[in-house]
């Protein structure tokens, strides 16, 4: 499930441990989670681009795309689908 995987690599990039696991769908990202700022923006970006096999043009994302757990999943969704 892309979920649990988009939740991994929030995880991962951002070092939050085990509370990654606690994210929802619901769960607000910018602007709620300091460790994810502008830098960790493209990190973010560059961890879903290798590990999903996908690229991500700038015309592709948005404030939206990471306004929530749920919205970035299924950002990587589509991407998938394309």
């Amino acid at each position: 499930m892309q979920l649990e995987s988009v939740k991994t690599i929030l995880g991962d990039v951002l070092s939050l441990g085990p509370s990654a696991q606690a994210l929802t769908r619901d769960s607000a990202l910018l602007g709620s989670i300091p460790e994810l700022d502008s830098m960790a923006v493209v990190q973010l970006l560059t961890a879903l681009e290798e590990h999903y096999g996908f690229t991500i043009d700038d015309d592709d994302i948005s404030a939206q795309t990471f306004a929530t757990v749920g919205s970035l999943t299924d950002f990587v969704t589509e991407k998938m689908a394309a």
